[in-house]
């Protein structure tokens, strides 16, 4: 039983009220669970993306990934979706807190739950972790090579965001970020930046910055896939969270 689990689609009160759709995994084994938010890649909410969220709860988590495309196009491939939301430069802002406030709170209305509840999120999704960490209670987070936390998209891309610096004061809970040495969004110039204006803010952050690694180290689907950074970065995310949301 300690690895047994249930995953289901389920429906959410997301910003606004708006009742977006959401992938729902927990372990069947009794016991009181912290909870993880995993926000998708630029991708979108994809079969790859769900994996992710049956590894948290097969380590103990209760674990929920919100449709951050739910609206642009309600039940569609998620390359299509994901299409959709680009054409639009990308979630707003405000809607992803509204988006990831409702997934936590959702998290925390269930039986058993600790109420601890952290966010993790890659590429896209990684400058949304630390956007919801500034902006929501949560108690840790998680930024696999999240870009335009500073500086701003390059021409042409598809993004149309602003960076996140002037948020750094509210950072509430500590930050683990994962990044590629080879990566260019964002750049190890970039994660340098950031690193120097949260330790001037007095946060509490650990970064690390694999070799031989670019962007979606993580993605085991992709070419850019690197399986030592990899495993590197799901020991050092499972250590983080068994101090900040279990300890």
């Amino acid at each position: 039983m300690a690895d047994a689990m249930r995953a289901e689609t389920v429906t959410l009160a997301g910003d606004g009220g708006d009742i977006i759709e959401a992938y729902f995994a927990q372990p069947l084994e009794a016991g009181p669970r912290p909870g993880m938010v995993v926000i998708h890649h630029m991708p979108g909410y994809d079969l790859q993306t769900k994996e992710i969220v049956r590894r948290f709860a097969a380590e103990g988590y209760f674990a929920i990934c919100p449709n951050l495309y739910s609206r642009e196009a309600p039940g569609a491939d998620p390359d299509d979706a994901a299409a959709a939301a680009r054409a639009r430069g990308g979630v707003p802002d405000a809607r992803l807190v509204g988006d990831v406030s409702g997934a936590a709170a959702f998290l925390r209305s269930q039986p058993l739950a600790t109420g601890k509840v952290g966010v993790i999120g890659y590429c896209s999704g990684g400058r949304q972790a630390f956007l919801a960490a500034c902006s929501l209670p949560l108690q840790a987070a998680v930024d696999c090579y999240g870009a335009f936390v500073v500086g701003t998209p390059p021409d042409g891309f598809p993004l149309k965001v602003g960076p996140l610096d002037r948020l750094i004061p509210q950072l509430g809970c500590p930050l683990l970020g994962l990044f590629g040495a080879d990566d260019q969004h964002p750049s190890p110039e970039e994660t340098a930046e950031l690193a120097g204006l949260l330790e001037k803010n007095h946060k509490d952050f650990r970064f690390h910055t694999y070799a031989g690694a670019g962007h979606a180290f993580f993605a085991t689907n992709r070419p850019s896939y690197r399986p030592e950074a990899a495993m590197d970065g799901w020991q050092r995310i499972f250590a983080f969270l068994a101090e900040t949301l279990e300890g």
